[in-house]
């Protein structure tokens, strides 16, 4: 098959790291918005709670939908999705976190094909 016979998906990649200094406005603020959500059932809703109250990278999880990223692009209709969010150990100075290197690695990879 050629490209123009078949569809054309792209896999967009976003990694984020982001620093929680204020970990009580992230938790009050994931909590709300579990509160607030009309289509969870009551007992998801308690399993949300307890996770947000015990870890803040699922309180992020609950704040953020990456799918917000694209939904009013043109042209672009979303086939499949999926995200996860981690605690880790950040180290700006670490080469594990040259993002730079990362862009760089990519495209030299892009140019070969």
């Amino acid at each position: 098959m050629n490209p123009s016979e078949t569809s054309r998906y792209v896999r967009l990649r976003v990694d984020l790291v982001l620093e929680v200094p204020d970990p009580e406005a992230l938790t009050g603020a994931a909590l709300a918005h579990i509160k607030d959500d009309e289509f969870m059932p009551d007992e998801e809703r308690g399993h949300a709670e307890t996770a947000v109250r015990e870890d803040e990278s699922e309180a992020l999880a609950y704040l953020v939908d990456p799918t917000d990223l694209v939904v009013d692009i043109p042209g672009v209709e979303l086939a499949q999705a999926s995200w996860s969010s981690e605690p880790v150990e950040y180290d700006p100075e670490s080469m594990e976190w040259d993002l730079d290197e990362e862009d760089g690695d990519f495209d030299q990879e892009t140019d070969n094909a």
